[in-house]
């Protein structure tokens, strides 16, 4: 049986180009003991795979160029030589964008498609339910009546975000990229103000505007010009969890990416700025876990998901995150009728 692979194929200078990937055809390796086959049915693309095709030092080792890129899949285990799964069982884990993965049956867990759908398992209830939980309530400590602001709002995580501040009683101010992300997120997702950074005039005057008794909470996605806006109006003791700097994942040069010196006002309000990597939390991923569960049973947690259709599209679907092509999760249903 023949297996197709995505691999990288050189580092990107820059918003990453379809140039930067291959496609390479490979036969399915013959399982050892303790192994499963698992058939990949939706692969997660995510942001934060733009700093591993760099070689700059992070977290996280680089994707290693001419190897398979790997991420989180959710997929169909259809052979198995452990005891810990049979055939049918759907699971989850960090696997090779590939259509088949061999896999060591500990490095994958199973996922129950009855309590909610599989792609679900990538977003609200897999890494990125779980980024929001932490970086929200363990940093921000959101109180009831204090203002919560969120950039990258209409994402994956920054959704998420925005709705547990509110379950908190917290008054919610989403910063996104268009209006239709905006009114998704007063009207859906019942966000107390938006601002569309592209559009406005004036993006310190809308945020100020949007939060007039300051900002106590600031769940940082982008970086750049909307951090530095948001974080001049901090109130004291405001926290600041950072979770992402998408706008300076591509940049080429450090002076495309100068902005205010922040130490004077973190000193003068006494604010938390903090830099989480939510694998920090993974002793607490199961409590975490049943309170995202339940509230999404319960109706109190919506989520979207943009999912591109097809094996062959995930670098376009990947590199659509720097165009702000997304609503909440994106990610790609792989189909095997191709």
């Amino acid at each position: 049986m023949k297996n197709e692979q995505i691999l990288l194929k050189s580092r990107p200078n820059g918003t990453p180009t379809e140039e930067n990937f291959e496609f390479k055809e490979v036969n399915v390796p013959d399982l050892k003991e303790g192994e499963t086959l698992v058939k990949t049915l939706y692969i997660s693309v995510d942001p934060y795979m733009r700093g591993r095709m760099s070689t700059a030092k992070s977290y996280v080792e680089p994707f290693e160029v001419n190897e398979v890129i790997s991420g989180g899949v959710v997929g169909e285990v259809i052979e198995s030589k452990s005891d810990k799964l049979k055939n049918g069982d759907k699971v989850t884990g960090m696997l090779g964008w590939q259509r088949y993965n061999a896999v060591d049956s500990s490095k994958v867990r199973k996922v129950n498609e009855n309590l909610a759908p599989l792609s679900a398992y990538l977003g609200v209830l897999g890494t990125t339910g779980l980024t929001a939980y932490f970086g929200l309530l363990d940093i921000g400590q959101p109180k009831e009546g204090e203002t919560v602001v969120i950039s990258g709002a209409a994402g994956a995580v920054g959704m998420i975000v925005g709705q547990i501040a509110k379950l908190k009683g917290a008054r919610v101010i989403g910063i996104a990229g268009s209006d239709k992300k905006t009114a998704y997120l007063e009207k859906e997702l019942g966000f107390d103000a938006t601002i569309n950074y592209k559009t406005t005039e004036n993006l310190f005057k809308s945020i100020k505007q949007a939060c007039p008794e300051g900002v106590d909470v600031y769940f940082d996605n982008v970086g750049g010009a909307v951090s530095d806006a948001v974080t001049s109006l901090l109130n004291d003791y405001a926290r600041v969890p950072v979770c992402g700097a998408i706008s300076s994942y591509n940049i080429t040069s450090l002076r495309e990416d100068m902005g205010p010196r922040i130490q004077p006002k973190l000193i003068k309000t006494r604010a938390l700025m903090k830099g989480f990597i939510v694998s920090d939390y993974a002793p607490h991923f199961k409590e975490a876990a049943q309170d995202l569960g339940k509230w999404l049973s319960e109706g109190k947690l919506k989520y979207e998901e943009t999912i591109v259709e097809g094996f062959k599209n995930v670098p376009q679907a990947f590199i659509g995150l720097f165009k702000g092509e997304n609503l909440g999760k994106q990610m790609v249903k792989v189909t095997h009728e191709e």
